[in-house]
């Protein structure tokens, strides 16, 4: 039968152990030097080496011939601790074993000397499912054992444990593997097992098991069964994982606001059959990864990607402020613990993107933290809290757009006139009874009237920081605008660029909206939109001749008339 690979690569001695330094260098020693304890307590999560650890200490406590602390593998007491015809070494699970007479068998054994090892070894495995009057029963014998017994507890949940037991061993926290150590583990059981696995595919697994080799061998055998060239397609199809390009795609819409492209990249996942709960998962995890990149001095030591994708994480977290990360985690964590209780789990991640690219949806104490936090941000650089004015103003005030085009020049790209929209609301008066303030609107189209609007636009000096403040609603419309620029005249912004596609992004309601939003928050006033052209040069009238000979005699030079 085959025999599974975290089994088959179970560590034999105290080197093979794999991020657990700090344990078997003290084990190894207390082996040499013959200091041996009669209780130990191994405590640690999952797949960390606690049985592994608890068994080669058995083995290497009998052992004839110890090397450097490590059982030798090769003499009669380490082959038959191997095989189990040694009875001297017994393991124990406690999840079935639980009960008062289970503990009381032990202590009726542990008064006969071994057969044939030189101590009698019990290994407890998940030590704290024993129940109270079992503990209670072992608390003597724990303290005091015959000297030809060793017992070694290992439990993952050491809290449930009795300080009365905690007191009478010797404790070993085992510690999460590291990612890097589980990857280089799994190359080289990959390699012994014929098999091609990339350093990025052993790094993904790493960063799957979360710490456990166990977890990660396991994940490794079903690879195997799927292919024997392991990529990251691979590790990702056998763990059921979402390719790294839908989380970024989905991030990308929650940072630009996008509602409805992430619906559609949740149908599309959901039709290929990924699992919703895991999905959102993940996405926790790659917020959090921002989250480290934008609070922690060196991430790239911490987070297991590859450096493409911590370049696009690292480009994702320049759009978000720390506040902004922490309210998009507390979102998809509250959505991912409701997942299986009665609502869709498909439901819940889908409302949980839709609160995140439309916040005004959640009321909650986060989601009006991080509104509070964005309006703080606009009041440093300078807006002022306008008062709102009330709806029938409001409603009066809504009107058409204009921007200043030339009549002659039809075809050059101008904003298209929209209806009344309730985005596009002009900002309220500064003050109420100022209303003449308000930036006014120029005369109807008349060529003379843009002459002179163009002639008296001067150059807007904060339109650099405007296209950077377009980035974090879409880094399309941010790079439409590059390399352009912008001058104010009479209430207008005009904007000169050789990018077609600007102009075409000025025709859309919505965009424009996005656009004066942008700029309100930096300069706390409101524009209106249109292009730039430089106004047309007066045409010579007085005769060059003439001009040429008035230069000269200014000069002190004579010319003579023909």
């Amino acid at each position: 039968m085959y025999q599974v690979l975290y089994r088959k690569w179970r560590p034999k001695t105290f080197e093979d152990v794999a991020g657990q330094e700090h344990i078997t260098t003290t084990l190894k020693n207390e082996i040499i030097e013959n200091r041996l304890t009669h209780a130990y307590l191994f405590t640690g999560s999952r797949g960390t080496g606690k049985t592994t650890c608890a068994k080669i200490l058995a083995k290497a406590a009998n052992c004839l011939h110890p090397q450097n602390g490590s059982p030798c593998g090769e003499c009669e007491i380490c082959r038959g601790i191997e095989n189990g015809s040694i009875l001297d070494v017994v393991e124990m699970d406690a999840a079935s074993n639980r009960k008062i007479e289970n503990i009381r068998d032990i202590i009726d054994e542990v008064q006969f000397k071994p057969n044939r090892a030189k101590f009698r070894v019990y290994i407890v495995d998940e030590v704290h499912m024993l129940t109270t009057e079992a503990f209670n029963a072992l608390l003597k014998t724990l303290e005091e054992p015959p000297e030809h017994v060793i017992f070694i507890l290992a439990t993952t949940e050491v809290h449930k444990l009795p300080q009365t037991i905690l007191s009478r061993c010797q404790r070993f926290d085992f510690h999460r593997i590291p990612p890097r150590a589980i990857a280089d583990r799994l190359t080289y059981v990959a390699g012994q097992e014929n098999v091609s696995l990339t350093d990025a595919a052993a790094l993904l697994i790493a960063g799957v098991a979360d710490g456990a080799l166990r977890d990660a061998l396991s994940l490794l055998d079903r690879c195997i069964a799927i292919s024997e060239t392991i990529d990251e397609r691979v590790v990702r199809q056998a763990a059921g994982l979402a390719d790294r390009a839908y989380l970024n795609e989905l991030a990308v819409c929650i940072i630009n606001k996008n509602t409805a492209k992430a619906m559609e990249c949740i149908d599309r996942l959901y039709g290929e059959s990924k699992d919703m709960a895991r999905l959102c998962d993940e996405l926790i995890a790659h917020f959090r990864a921002l989250m480290l990149i934008k609070s922690v001095r060196d991430p790239r030591s911490i987070l297991v990607m590859s450096e493409e994708e911590f370049e696009q994480a690292q480009t994702q977290s320049d759009y978000l402020s720390l506040a902004d990360i922490v309210y998009d985690m507390d979102v998809l964590a509250r959505a991912y613990q409701r997942m299986g209780r009665g609502t869709g789990d498909r439901t819940e991640l889908e409302m949980a993107l839709v609160k995140l690219s439309s916040p005004e949806l959640d009321g909650t104490n986060e989601a009006v933290a991080a509104r509070l936090t964005a309006l703080e941000r606009a009041v440093k650089r300078g807006v002022k809290v306008q008062p709102v004015q009330s709806e029938p103003e409001q409603k009066h005030e809504e009107a058409p757009e204009e921007t200043p085009q030339p009549a002659e020049k039809a075809e050059e790209p101008k904003p298209a006139q929209q209806p009344p929209r309730q985005e596009e609301k002009p900002a309220p008066a500064k003050a109420p009874k100022a209303p003449e303030k308000q930036p006014a609107k120029p005369a109807p189209q008349r060529a003379g009237n843009l002459e002179e609007l163009y002639r008296n636009a001067v150059p807007f000096p904060q339109w650099v920081e405007v296209i950077e403040g377009l980035k974090p609603i879409s880094r399309s419309i941010s790079a439409a605008f590059v390399g352009s620029k912008a001058y104010e005249s009479s209430g207008y912004l005009l904007i000169d660029s050789s990018n077609t596609m600007a102009f075409d992004l000025l025709r859309h309601s919505k965009r424009r909206q996005e656009i004066r939003d942008v700029i309100q928050e930096i300069t706390g006033t409101v524009y209106k939109l249109g292009p730039y052209r430089p106004p047309v040069r007066e045409q010579e009238t007085v005769d060059p001749l003439q001009r040429l000979k008035e230069n000269l005699s200014s000069g002190g030079i004579a010319v003579e008339e023909v």
